[in-house]
């Protein structure tokens, strides 16, 4: 059993929902990455993802995109990251799942980058350019590790695509709230409530919406169906302040968010 999979079966024996924030490793510096981490989990974060930046981005906003491209501008390597990783992982509480492109995982070696990621203590990967039809070689490497290969199902999937990708996946399912990229919106569609519950009527996989989540008024419309809300480019963007407000002003903020954000999942 995965550290994520023993972390929904804690969630699901309490009642609870699971909390998961986005954050883009090295923006704006892997010191302060780690800070974030820290924070995150000590407001109540049930896991974290953490986004490996790449130049090709696939549905990645522009708040996501721009912390991507100041990291790729200080020449940051995957090696950097997963040795800041192994540290953070080592300290907190709440495993740390990757958010990573196909082509990176390819380019290091299917069975490498399974190794490499769980030396440095992560559980599992989000891969969100990896088709369903090419994706059991991969699948089987994640199996076997006990490493949580986590894949995304979209409003417009074609429903026996939706149970296909069940198949290959393992910690939970990723459903994206909303057709296009990711950011924060003024309001959801009203009918993902419906394709959430549809899919959790087929599959044992936890279901984790996110693209688009940002107000407590987003989570309390999502959480009676989901098993976890994600929260990306609302944390980033506070981020991204931080040489403006400076780091102490941007941990208490993203900590308020997390506040507001987790206390409407329970309310």
């Amino acid at each position: 059993m995965s550290a994520i999979d023993k972390t929904f079966e804690s969630l699901r024996s309490q009642g609870r929902k699971a909390f998961l924030p986005f954050v883009t490793a090295g923006d704006p510096n892997l010191e302060f990455t780690g800070k974030v981490l820290r924070e995150l989990v000590a407001r109540g974060a049930s896991l974290c993802e953490l986004g490996i930046p790449y130049s090709d981005l696939i549905a990645d906003g522009p708040v996501i995109q721009a912390s991507y491209t100041r990291v790729l501008d200080q020449k940051q390597k995957l090696a950097d990251i997963l040795a800041a990783a192994q540290t953070w992982t080592a300290e907190l509480s709440a495993p740390i799942v990757s958010m990573v492109s196909y082509s990176i995982i390819h380019r290091q070696g299917l069975e490498n980058y399974v190794a490499r990621a769980k030396a440095a203590g992560i559980a599992g990967a989000i891969v969100p350019d990896l088709l369903v039809e090419e994706s059991d070689a991969f699948s089987e490497i994640c199996k076997r590790e006990d490493f949580s290969l986590i894949q995304l199902v979209t409003p417009t999937t074609p429903r026996d695509r939706a149970l296909q990708i069940c198949e290959t996946s393992t910690g939970f399912l990723y459903f994206v709230s909303v057709t296009g990229i990711t950011g924060e919106r003024t309001e959801l569609p009203p009918e993902v409530v419906d394709q959430v519950g549809w899919l959790k009527e087929r599959t044992e996989l936890p279901v984790c919406i996110g693209f688009g989540i940002s107000k407590p008024e987003h989570v309390k419309m999502l959480a009676p169906v989901a098993d976890g809300l994600i929260v990306g480019s609302a944390i980033v963007r506070k981020i991204a302040e931080v040489e403006e407000k400076g780091e102490a002003a941007v941990l208490a903020e993203i900590g308020e968010l997390v506040d507001a954000l987790t206390a409407a999942m329970e309310s």
